[in-house]
């Protein structure tokens, strides 16, 4: 049994990249996986709130901190299972392996698909949960399954990608847990923890297929056409970099969760009430329209906030930034001004992409 009574020093603001949040009341960095497992059931039995912690990149932790327990996975590693010219690659990945090393390993080793989502920050098996994408490519394009903790069962359970119903930064791994059937609540956080990524590659030292218009010109190849992957790796840490959105200590910027809000998905009816130069991009029967356009068209513009404590990036305006010293409140307060900002303008709700601890928008 995991020990419940031993409290730490660690602070969520030393675990996030937002570099905010309170004290943490115990704190696991778990080597194994029977670790991890044994650390979150032992807690669910306790009735103890469990938050399982990637590179903590899409997390804006409270001012309070947490009160229960965070585990963080500190498993290292990328397995090939098997690689040949006819099956491709399918790859394993442990949770805690940093998403930038699987990018980099990828590109080297020609295993196509991921290129584009270089430079994003945290963990592994945070990819899945929020279907992480950019630069038109997703990571649900190349999940094969998710090897999972299931905390309504208490069972490891291996969900095929068919399962895992992939959306737009969504999957059925944000699903919440808050009550195992017996009356015992904790607070909202996922019923699956993420312990194994498997990956199925195409084998190509190209990249696919370029969908994303600011890539290709950064490129100089048109949309649809490929390019060395090297390339496309290189190209789209250039763009995230310009943008504030590669980690760097001494970048203000970066000090962030990356894109606050995401893209809102709107009916035919709503997209038709957007003026007529707002971006459109078909989503199956709805549309898909720019998060950044709609703040920076409500009289949002780059820096606005500044000198701080949380101001919008000075490169970005999808970003929220902590310029030194800023706490959680500071920054939601921040969203809820901009939130409801676009929402006098256009109508519109933007969703926090982050997962939000304590105060909620």
């Amino acid at each position: 049994m995991t020990d419940l009574s031993a409290p730490s020093t660690v602070r969520l603001a030393d675990l996030t990249t937002f570099r905010v949040g309170g004290p943490v009341h115990r704190f696991v960095e778990a080597s194994t996986e029977d670790e991890i497992v044994a650390t979150v059931a032992d807690a669910d039995a306790a009735g103890e709130p469990v938050l399982v912690l990637g590179g903590g990149s899409n997390v804006l932790a409270a001012d309070d901190g947490f009160p229960g327990v965070v585990v963080r996975d500190g498993r290292r590693g990328i397995a090939v299972e098997s690689q040949d010219a006819c099956g491709g690659a399918a790859i394993r990945v442990p949770a805690g392996q940093p998403w930038e090393d699987v990018v980099l390993r990828a590109v080297t080793e020609g295993w196509r698909g991921i290129e584009a989502l270089a430079g994003i920050p945290g963990s592994t098996g945070a990819t899945p949960v929020q279907n992480v994408g950019a630069y038109g490519q997703e990571v649900s394009e190349v999940v094969a399954s998710v090897r999972t903790w299931d905390r309504a069962t208490g069972r490891i359970r291996t969900l095929a990608r068919s399962e895992l119903g992939f959306g737009y930064r969504s999957s059925l791994l944000k699903d919440t847990f808050t009550d195992d059937g017996a009356g015992r609540a904790w607070l909202p956080s996922p019923r699956y923890v993420v312990l194994e990524v498997h990956f199925q590659f195409v084998l190509a030292d190209t990249s696919a297929p370029i969908a994303y218009p600011e890539l290709a010109a950064t490129l100089g190849v048109a949309l649809g056409e490929r390019a060395a992957s090297a390339e496309v790796r290189d190209a789209v840490l250039e763009l995230r970099r310009s943008k504030g959105m590669v980690l760097d200590p001494a970048d203000h910027d970066t000090w962030s969760a990356g894109s606050f809000f995401t893209n809102p998905i709107l009916s035919a009816e709503q997209a038709d009430r957007l003026p007529a130069g707002a971006p459109r991009f078909p989503e199956g029967d709805r549309v898909k329209t720019s998060a950044a356009w709609l703040i920076a068209r409500s009289g949002f513009a780059k820096g606005h906030g500044l000198p701080g404590p949380a101001a919008l990036s000075t490169k970005h305006v999808l970003a929220l930034t902590n310029r030194g010293g800023a706490r959680a409140a500071d920054l939601l307060a921040l969203a809820r001004e901009v939130r409801d900002g676009v929402r006098a303008d256009f109508g519109i709700d933007l969703v926090p992409e982050p997962v939000l601890f304590g105060d909620h928008l």
